[in-house]
């Protein structure tokens, strides 16, 4: 099985806690997470629980369960239960909130241009909806937390009525100073919306703390809960003008009881997700971010040293999980290309992120318990074989 110095003696017995195939070396788990068996048993079991009384499930069990569930979840979160609902995932909790705004033309919607590809597009659908106008502010990947504020400054202006950023970004795996720039948006007038996707178990959480108006995050990465669990909280100023996607019989009762009701469905995974967060923090959750801090750390540095990547060009922001590598000029020269390189190392039994941003390839490196060092030694061979052809 291997050895993970870096978690400890006992790492054996943790990893044995996963169903993930052991001929693979899974690098990737920021993109779908991975699920403790025993949460995905806890899963099956509320289905069961599903399937043996339909009626009785959804008309007596299922709403009491589910509240029980959101507030254990906004607990975890810093947040008070009626602030919280559910949603299947951040594409589905930006899609909420870009449905309810009442925009107009000449309104302008403030992002970074390292912001999610679907959270990108949900903002174009809306300002061509509502005939506002898209603006991005231009952050270079070495940029400071001061020059980060400065390109969100430098691009809001008195017509901004929405800025949204990212508080762990996917694409080059950096944390952004979202308390400064909530507090520059409202300044300026503008509501913030806060795209949280990695935030839940990768970083310890006070999401009303934040200053923002609305914030998203997924449950099923860092913490672990089963996919399809995802969390959006709306600050109580705001909550009356939040609609929920599905209009079902919740509706009357606004936010955010009308996103507990989304007619009839599987709502396992929400309502497993507690025992996800158990799972966790039977391991300790300091212990579980700072090993995962840790052994991103090492993998960024283990496979730029492998790979020939100068030391200058990584960053690793405090206490991320994940971590990128930046593959040499013109290796990688597209998202097709990045996904070909991606199915290539597939291929050679390592499942790993390779992307394209801003005209550059790179690998990001995600670190969870079940991750050892020579996951990454197998990464890193394979990429350097391949950058070899």
């Amino acid at each position: 099985m291997g050895t993970n110095p870096i978690w400890g003696d006992d790492w054996p017995q943790v990893r044995q806690g996963w169903l993930l195939d052991r001929e693979v070396a899974h690098c990737n788990h920021g993109s779908f997470g991975a699920v403790p068996a025993h949460v995905l048993e806890a899963q099956d079991k509320i289905r069961r629980q599903m399937a043996v009384n339909p009626m009785r499930w959804f008309v007596r069990e299922l709403p009491g369960l589910v509240t029980a569930a959101r507030a254990e979840v906004a607990g975890f979160l810093g947040a008070v239960a009626d602030d919280l609902a559910f949603v299947s995932n951040v594409s589905a909790g930006v899609s909420a909130i870009a449905q309810s705004l009442p925009l107009r033309a000449g309104d302008e919607v403030l992002s970074s241009d390292h912001a999610y590809g679907a959270v990108s597009y949900a903002l174009d659908r809306l300002c061509a909806r509502t005939g506002a106008r898209r603006v991005i502010a231009t952050v270079p990947y070495h940029s400071t937390d001061e020059e980060v504020l400065a390109a969100f400054a430098g691009q809001c202006t008195e017509r901004t009525r929405l800025v949204v950023v990212d508080q762990v970004t996917s694409a080059t795996a950096r944390r952004f100073p979202v308390g400064d720039i909530a507090r520059l948006a409202h300044r300026a007038g503008a509501l913030v919306l806060v795209d949280g996707a990695h935030a839940p178990g990768m970083l310890a959480l006070d999401v009303p703390g934040l200053g923002a108006d609305f914030w998203v995050g997924n449950l099923h990465k860092w913490a672990c809960a089963p996919a399809g669990s995802g969390a959006l909280w709306v600050a109580p100023h705001c909550q009356d003008r939040i609609r929920s996607l599905v209009v079902s019989w919740g509706e009357p009762d606004g936010y955010p009881a009308s996103f507990d009701l989304v007619g009839t469905d599987d709502l396992s995974a929400w309502l497993a997700t507690p025992e996800a967060l158990r799972a966790l923090g039977a391991l300790g959750w300091d212990r579980v971010r700072a090993h995962n801090e840790a052994l991103a750390g090492w993998a960024q540095s283990r496979v730029a040293e492998i790979l020939g990547v100068p030391p200058g060009d990584l960053r690793h922001d405090r206490d991320l999980s994940m971590t990128l590598v930046r593959l040499p000029p013109g290796s990688v020269g597209s998202r097709e290309q990045a996904r070909k390189f991606q199915d290539l190392l597939a291929e050679r039994g390592v499942e790993a992120a390779v992307g394209y941003w801003n005209g550059r390839g790179s690998i990001r490196l995600s670190a969870q318990v079940y991750n050892q060092p020579a996951d990454y030694e197998r990464l890193a061979a394979g990429a350097r074989d391949l950058l070899a052809r």
